[in-house]
């Protein structure tokens, strides 16, 4: 890989992006990015598709399933999902670093992740910390509800926006 320029800024960082081998690669090879992307789509499936359901459980559904039960079920695929979503998506945005630094659809579909990540974390600190107490057969305290709607809107949002990129 070229040796990234000694200058500082954005740009600098960019262009040594645009111009790494990965980069060109991406834009050179006409079935790498759609395989990429592909790849980051499934991951994205698995990922959401797994958040979906252990929101649905915390919203009520299935109570006669354990929340930490699902929870460490669901848990290795969506590590296996970040697995596949993150390398892809770091390789999608080095084939055209400039244009998704630009994009104010692919920073707001960054800043929906963080707050993503920030709820899920706000969610495993707090309320979860109690959920012996509605793991099984009871219903979840109304902010474990809150943030179970919060994660589905939010990962609605990055898929929309993910879709949208497309056409920006």
């Amino acid at each position: 890989m070229n040796a990234a320029p000694t200058g500082s800024g954005a740009n600098t960082w960019l262009d040594w992006l645009d111009a790494s081998p990965v980069g060109s690669a991406m834009r050179s090879d006409l079935w790498l990015y759609p395989l990429v992307e592909v790849v980051h789509i499934i991951g994205f499936a698995v990922l959401v598709g797994s958040v979906f359901m252990f929101d649905l459980r915390v919203l009520g559904l299935s109570r006669e399933i354990a929340v930490t039960a699902l929870a460490r079920h669901l848990l290795r695929f969506a590590l296996a999902a970040l697995l596949l979503i993150v390398p892809a998506g770091l390789m999608m945005f080095s084939a055209h670093p400039h244009d998704f630094a630009g994009n104010n659809i692919f920073l707001l579909k960054l800043s929906l992740i963080a707050l993503a990540g920030i709820n899920a974390a706000l969610f495993h600190i707090g309320v979860y910390r109690s959920v012996n107490r509605w793991n099984t057969g009871v219903a979840a305290p109304a902010i474990a509800k809150i943030q179970a709607v919060l994660s589905i809107g939010l990962w609605l949002c990055v898929v929309l926006c993910g879709r949208l990129l497309a056409y920006t």
